[in-house]
C-alpha cells in the first residue's frame, strides 16, 4: 500500500487480534499500520463505501460478470467521483466466499497461467493497487456527481426490504436470500444517489408499518 501511495486499511474480522511485531516488516510503512481500523464483518467495513470491487480467483460466477483487473480499476477511479470505494481482498488460503462477494458491486479476477494459476495475497494486492495508482496517474475531466448511495445504506434498505416483503408473503421464508440477492444487485447498478437510497429506506419503513397494521386486523 505504501509503495503506490494508499493508507487506509480496515480488516473485517482479523484472526490476529494484534499487530505486534508486524511493524519490523512495515519498513517506512508504519503509517498504514497505526491508521488501520478492524471491524466485526465486512459490510460494516464498507458501510461508509459507495462502490466495492471483491477479487476472486474464478474466472464463473453465476450471475456475475467477472471484470478484468483493467476494467475494475477504470470503474473504482470512475466511482470515486461519487464517494469513497473499496478493493476487497479475502483471507490467504480461501478468498473470498460468495456471501462476502454478494457485497460487493463488482468482482475480479487476475488472469494468470493454468500452469500456476493461484496468487498469494501479497501479490496480489501489489498488481492491483499498482493498477489504482496509475487510475490516480491519468488526468480526468469528470465533473462531481451527487454523492452516491452508501452501501451501509443500501444494506439497511435491503434488510428492511426483506422483513416487509417476508410480511407480506412475496419472499419464500424458507429461501428468502436467492431473491433478495437478486435485488440487492439490481439496488447497486441503479447507482442510487444517498438522497434517493434514503427515500427508499424510509418509504420500506412506512410500508412496513402498513403491512404490520394490516396483519394485525
Amino acid at each position: 500500500m505504501a509503495n503506490f501511495g494508499f493508507s487506509r486499511l480496515i480488516l473485517s474480522e482479523p484472526v490476529l487480534k494484534s499487530i505486534e511485531g508486524a511493524e519490523r516488516l512495515a519498513v517506512k510503512s508504519d503509517f498504514v499500520l497505526r491508521g488501520m481500523e478492524t471491524t466485526s464483518d465486512l459490510g460494516e467495513a464498507l458501510k461508509d463505501c459507495v462502490y466495492a470491487v471483491g477479487t476472486t480467483s474464478r474466472t464463473q460466477l453465476k450471475g456475475r460478470t467477472v471484470l478484468t483487473p483493467e476494467e475494475a480499476m477504470q470503474r473504482l477511479a470512475e466511482e470515486s467521483v461519487r464517494g469513497r470505494v473499496a478493493l476487497v481482498f479475502g483471507g490467504e488460503q480461501r478468498g473470498m466466499s460468495d456471501e462476502d462477494l454478494a457485497r460487493c458491486n463488482d468482482v475480479l479476477a487476475i488472469p494468470t497461467s493454468l500452469v500456476q494459476p493461484s496468487m498469494n495475497l501479497a501479490q496480489s494486492s501489489a498488481v492491483l493497487l499498482y493498477l489504482c495508482h496509475r487510475q490516480g496517474l491519468t488526468p480526468t475531466s469528470a465533473v462531481a456527481e451527487e454523492p452516491g448511495a452508501k452501501l451501509g445504506t443500501l444494506g439497511a434498505l435491503a434488510k428492511r426490504m426483506r422483513d416487509v416483503m417476508l410480511r407480506a408473503e412475496f419472499l419464500n421464508p424458507q429461501a428468502p436470500q436467492h431473491v433478495l440477492n437478486e435485488l440487492e444487485q439490481t439496488l447497486m447498478r441503479a447507482r442510487l444517489t444517498q438522497r434517493e437510497a434514503e427515500l427508499w429506506l424510509t418509504a420500506f419503513k412506512h410500508l412496513e408499518r402498513a403491512v404490520t397494521r394490516g396483519a394485525s386486523t
